[in-house]
């Protein structure tokens, strides 16, 4: 049977934890690795670099034959060969050598520096040079920036280029990840139709679904998407195929606290609702069911409150899918404005922040799409406080740092 009483937000957020996913593991070539997670530890088959290589352009030299040399007292040097990039020398430098080297080309037997060519000056083989240099300097050692063996990064690590560079130097060209969620958006409303410059009477263009999409996107999941009409067996049938199809349903509309609401009672028929309506601002009729072990988000059909309830419940779960340990990252700022709440409710307030203070954008209003707009943030003010005043240090969540890649 359906909930009645208004859940907590924290609850509703454990109970959702209790039906927590994790998505299977798939091998991808790395070039398509950016932006998804690790599902093993990596460790390296190679040193790199793997041998002790020149970081400049220059001549590779017995360091400690330089030593005194300067513009006014020129040392001279005999160059006895030249290291291309991709390429190495036999030859052993000795004493007052020098060997011609690329960046990234393996240093010489017998040299232990290279000298920048802005240092220098030659004619033929002979070489002149005007600076001295220190053992090892302007040489990157083996296995400088990994060792052989070791591990180089963790699962669960989100891939960024610098992962996937890592990756490849570490000697892997495919990679074990986990799998991105499958997501079905189911979007109810005889209302709804698509973006027009004429509309009919009674009709509203369905923004919902380009919202809620890049929302799955911005989690890092796939989806499908479908418009389903306000009809109980249509809902019903929507609803029980996308469960047996996809890792999770994301519904908005259908899910007011009154008789009728045609999402939820679908779920109560399939499965199981574990909440519905949350003590929140805005969305209190969020709600939450299983069927067929699929989870199925339920989610207002006003848009603001759809963002926020995504927000509260739907984002952590897709992430957490894919391995990555998400939670908000609640930073403190000085209020400008104060902002009236109520007890026993937690709510997510539209804001415009910075680095030192925030305010409110708009409090009211779940269909202001524009408010979303205007913010940046959500002002949180959890269920214990019946609001904030001007100067108080309050709890701030910014949109962007809630992104798969934030």
């Amino acid at each position: 049977m359906r909930l009645s009483k208004l859940l907590p937000f924290n609850d509703a957020r454990i109970k959702i934890s209790e039906f927590q996913k994790t998505s299977n593991i798939e091998e991808i070539d790395l070039k398509e690795a950016h932006n998804r997670v690790l599902a093993c530890d990596v460790f390296s088959y190679h040193n790199s670099p793997s041998f002790d290589k020149s970081a400049m352009d220059g001549f590779a030299v017995i360091a400690e034959d330089t030593f005194g040399a300067s513009q006014n007292n020129p040392l001279k040097f005999k160059v006895i060969d030249s290291i291309g990039a991709g390429d190495f020398s036999k030859k052993q430098i000795n004493n007052n050598e020098a060997i011609l080297i690329a960046t990234g080309s393996p240093i010489p037997s017998g040299a232990n520096a290279v000298i920048m060519k802005e240092f220098t000056s030659i004619n033929g083989n002979d070489l002149e040079i005007q600076s001295q240099v220190t053992p090892h300097e302007n040489i990157s050692p083996k296995s400088e920036d990994i060792k052989k063996g070791n591990k180089v990064l963790s699962r669960n690590t989100y891939i960024r280029p610098q992962e996937i560079g890592l990756i490849a130097s570490a000697g892997y060209s495919k990679i074990k990840v986990y799998k991105k969620p499958k997501i079905k958006l189911l979007v109810t409303g005889n209302e709804l139709v698509e973006p027009s410059e004429c509309l009919k009477e009674a009709e509203i263009i369905n923004s919902n679904q380009f919202i809620l999409s890049s929302m799955i996107e911005s989690c890092g999941a796939d989806f499908e998407y479908s418009h389903i009409r306000d009809e109980f067996d249509e809902t019903k049938k929507a609803i029980s195929e996308s469960s047996i199809d996809f890792d999770a349903i994301i519904t908005t509309g259908g899910t007011a606290l009154s008789k009728g609401d045609l999402v939820v009672d679908a779920c109560d028929y399939l499965g199981k609702i574990i909440f519905h309506g949350v003590s929140i601002r805005p969305g209190k009729p969020a709600a939450f069911a299983i069927v067929n072990d699929c989870p199925v988000f339920m989610l207002s059909g006003q848009p603001v409150a759809a963002m926020g309830q995504f927000d509260m419940f739907a984002r952590k779960f897709l992430m957490n899918m894919q391995g990555l340990d998400y939670s908000d990252k609640i930073v403190k700022r000085k209020s400008q404005v104060k902002i009236p709440s109520t007890v026993g409710r937690t709510d997510y307030v539209r804001a415009v922040s910075d680095d030192k203070f925030t305010r409110h954008v708009l409090n009211r209003g779940s269909g202001i799409i524009r408010s979303m707009v205007e913010a940046n943030s959500y002002i949180i003010i959890n269920e214990n406080n019946e609001g904030i005043q001007e100067g108080d240090i309050i709890d701030v969540l910014f949109f962007n740092s809630m992104n798969f890649n934030r």
